[in-house]
């Protein structure tokens, strides 16, 4: 059992340290560890984001999920410089199985999202973060698609309580509420 615990460890110290090298060499650019899935751990959430960021091309990691997809083992969103999204999907072994634009809000009959300029992102993250309080991390802002909300914002609390936040085009709260989890 020690044996275990040893090389889980040594496994941890080579994947940081060689998301450190990528970094270090103009690699990724990494959101915050608020925008993973719960039941992906940290350095393997690293390690699967920087496979995911590097088929790409670059950019930044959304989101990191386990898929329940048969051949799957992880789903990847990465947005890239242009500020367009990919889904990745990757094996165990970190091989690329699939990847394409975002469309998830194509499945839906809806329109893609309007690309958001660096400071509508920025604007609207620190306005949804003095909404809901100092320790919050912004994990996913977009463009509004219903009613007055020009832009939608997710929100995540050290506590791990999530807020949707819903702003005017002042950047203005018009809404704000706790997610309710299952």
């Amino acid at each position: 059992m020690k044996t275990i615990k040893l090389r889980s460890k040594r496994v941890v110290l080579t994947t940081t340290a060689a998301v450190v090298v990528a970094l270090g060499a103009g690699g990724a650019v990494w959101a915050t560890a608020a925008n993973a899935d719960a039941d992906v751990p940290g350095a393997d959430r690293d390690r699967v984001g920087n496979a995911a960021v590097q088929a790409v091309g670059g950019g930044t990691v959304l989101d990191v999920e386990t898929s329940d997809d048969n051949g799957e083992a992880y789903e990847v969103e990465v947005r890239k410089a242009d500020g367009s999204e990919v889904d990745v999907a990757l094996d165990e072994d970190l091989k690329v199985i699939s990847q394409g634009a975002d469309d998830s809000d194509d499945d839906a009959g809806e329109t893609p999202d309007r690309v958001l300029t660096d400071t509508e992102r920025a604007s609207a993250e620190k306005a949804a973060v003095a909404a809901v309080g100092a320790g919050a991390t912004v994990t996913q802002v977009e463009a509004g698609d219903e009613g007055e909300a020009a832009y939608e914002v997710d929100v995540r609390l050290p506590d791990n309580t999530e807020w949707d936040v819903e702003l005017d085009a002042a950047f203005k709260v018009l809404k704000k509420e706790a997610d309710q989890q299952s």
